[in-house]
């Protein structure tokens, strides 16, 4: 396993704060990656949240990436006092927030940014996190979409808001925004949440035995351009979890090129299953 993804739901009762809890999954382990998937922004402002995300990055020795989305669940987000937000509100806040997190990393003395949700006046950012910290987009929208490939490290779509069959058109124009921006499409990590259940009848993609799950995958990697997964199990996790670990991700390793970077293959869903 490479990943382990928290996701970021303040007002479901039944979850641990995710900060919280991506610190304590640090403290247990050495070696893995975590990743909020996706930080909630109305609930956390792009600036203490920055700040957050650099320290757990240096005190981790480089084991986080920021993953952030524009929001949903409006009538809970307003319930723990946050702003309800219009679709277009939602991504001009979005689009402030990269700029906010980018100059609160810049390791500049000052920075400044104008926005109408989200602004610095001179703020002294700190501490400086690594270079290659990355700022994940959970995106779905054109405008999202075009964000992430122009401003983004890396993006977190969910299986079940983008199926297989609409996922290669938005890999599309993710890479063309990329390349409308001078940049690599090739560098962008590109993340596929997938909630689902490996068992023995076969009821759909992502719902069904090792070999079934083996095809979606390398559809997926292969034909769309992700590189990675991340499985949500839907029930019985643990033993989920071990199945896709000691059967599912050898099966998958097999079948990716010999060349392809250590690290961009297969991710497990958080402790809880989420």
């Amino acid at each position: 396993m490479d990943l382990v993804t928290v996701q970021d739901h303040p007002y479901q009762s039944a979850f641990y704060d995710s900060w919280t809890l991506v610190t304590h999954l640090m403290s247990r382990t050495e070696r893995i990656t975590v990743v909020p998937t996706v930080s909630s922004l109305p609930l956390r402002p792009p600036a203490v949240l920055a700040k957050a995300a650099a320290s757990l990055d240096l005190l981790s020795g480089g084991r986080l990436e920021l993953g952030l989305g524009a929001g949903a669940f409006w009538e809970a987000i307003e319930a723990m006092g946050g702003p309800r937000r219009s679709p277009k509100e939602a991504v001009d806040a979005l689009t402030e927030a990269v700029e906010v997190i980018r100059a609160m990393w810049s390791g500049e003395h000052s920075v400044r940014v104008p926005g109408r949700h989200y602004a610095l006046a001179g703020a002294h950012p700190g501490p400086t996190p690594r270079p290659d910290l990355g700022l994940w987009l959970g995106a779905y929208g054109p405008r999202t979409l075009a964000l992430t490939g122009a401003h983004g490290d890396g993006w977190l779509p969910s299986h079940a808001f983008l199926g297989l069959d609409r996922l290669g058109d938005a890999v599309q124009r993710l890479d063309d925004a990329a390349r409308g921006a001078g940049r690599d499409p090739a560098s962008l990590r590109k993340i596929y949440n997938v909630a689902g259940r490996i068992g023995p009848q076969d009821r759909g993609p992502f719902d069904g035995p090792p070999a079934r799950w083996r095809d979606d995958i390398r559809i997926a990697l292969t034909e769309h351009g992700m590189n990675g997964i991340v499985f949500w199990p839907c029930e019985d996790h643990e033993r989920q979890l071990q199945v896709f670990a000691d059967e599912l991700v050898p099966l998958v390793r097999q079948d990716l090129p010999d060349d392809r970077p250590r690290g961009t293959t297969d991710a497990p869903a958080s402790p809880d299953g989420s």
